[in-house]
């Protein structure tokens, strides 16, 4: 199996894109990378990294920087190492799939514009997988912050590759699919919300259970969260930044306390780090860009070589599990509308 991975982007890029491959090609045997980048900048990290042969460097002279507009940059930077990677990735039907850990509305231009639309899709969305109270188990937001305004063909195409996603990645065999809304009781929620409800019920491809309110969504009962773009991305970020300030609170509680409080912080450490463990980004697979023609991984900005690693695995896992046929295949019966 072959994957290119975007070597620049991320906050910590390119060293740690390379020693994430690194890591990825020494877990599996059958794998190979190509690493898009500056190869004056990249060679050197490799060398002193790794001596097999299952990485490559194809070289690129330009990089898409996080302050970069997107459409302009996907237009004038062709021989970025982002859009090189995609366009490879497209051409050449070799390769697995792609992992970026840059600009992400740059990459979500240059998925829409290089790899295309699968055809059916009315528009691509990001995918995330967020944690919830019970162990081990993900659920995904779909979208959360592509398409800040949706139209219901939009949620009813993203419940379908949520499912088909949730299927491929975690293996889930009949994932249920909830909208996000202001109450669980049918017929709450805006305009869209309620116009969308009547199209998921009668989408014979997922398992739609209804509304889902923010506060339920962690609670492992729900396996995809439909929304708009708009919705998902306050969903996620205030997640995330209640899991920062929770841990800020709990540090600081147990530094301010008394005696007993630090005693007791002692204690729950392990608890607490593994708490965190479950919180932090590295930990977590990347979003997926679903609904182009080519799997295309978001690695968080601030990935190390650990979170690199997995979300080449996530590649691996989506291609084995054909995640691209479910999705068109899971698209019958639903109507074309291809407007954007």
């Amino acid at each position: 199996m072959k994957i290119i991975l975007d070597g620049h982007g991320g906050d910590y890029c390119p060293e740690q894109a390379v020693l994430g491959a690194i890591q990825a090609v020494q877990k599996h045997n059958d794998l190979e990378i190509v690493i898009c980048g500056n190869e004056e900048v990249i060679q050197p990290i490799l060398a002193t990294n790794y001596n097999g042969n299952k990485i490559s460097i194809s070289h690129c002279t330009e990089i898409i920087t996080n302050e970069d507009v997107p459409t302009i940059a996907v237009r004038q930077k062709k021989d970025s190492s982002m859009v090189k990677a995609i366009r490879m990735a497209k051409e050449d039907s070799s390769f697995a799939g792609v992992v970026s850990a840059g600009n992400t509305g740059a990459l979500l231009t240059a998925s829409l514009f290089v790899a295309k639309r699968i055809k059916g899709i009315s528009r691509p969305c990001l995918a995330p997988s967020l944690p919830t109270v019970i162990e081990d188990k993900c659920f995904v937001l779909v979208d959360c912050g592509a398409n800040a305004d949706c139209k219901p063909i939009n949620l009813q195409h993203f419940a379908v590759m949520g499912s088909c996603y949730m299927q491929s990645l975690y293996g889930v065999s009949n994932p249920t699919v909830a909208i996000l809304s202001n109450g669980q009781e049918k017929g709450k929620g805006n305009e869209l919300v309620k116009e969308t409800y009547p199209l998921l019920e009668n989408t014979k491809s997922i398992n739609f259970v209804g509304n889902v309110e923010a506060r339920d969504i962690l609670t492992g009962d729900y396996d995809v969260v439909v929304c708009d773009g708009f919705s998902g991305n306050i969903a996620l970020k205030t997640i995330e930044g209640t899991a920062l300030t929770v841990m800020r609170l709990i540090k600081n509680s147990i530094k301010n306390g008394s005696i007993l409080q630090k005693i007791g912080g002692l204690l729950i450490k392990p608890a607490i780090k593994k708490l965190k463990s479950t919180m932090d980004v590295n930990e977590q697979a990347g979003g997926t860009v679903l609904g182009v023609d080519c799997i295309i991984v978001k690695a968080h900005g601030s990935s190390k070589a650990a979170s690199i690693c997995r979300c080449i695995e996530q590649v691996i896992m989506l291609a084995k599990n054909n995640v691209l046929q479910k999705i068109k295949e899971n698209l019958s019966g639903i109507e074309d509308d291809n407007e954007v």
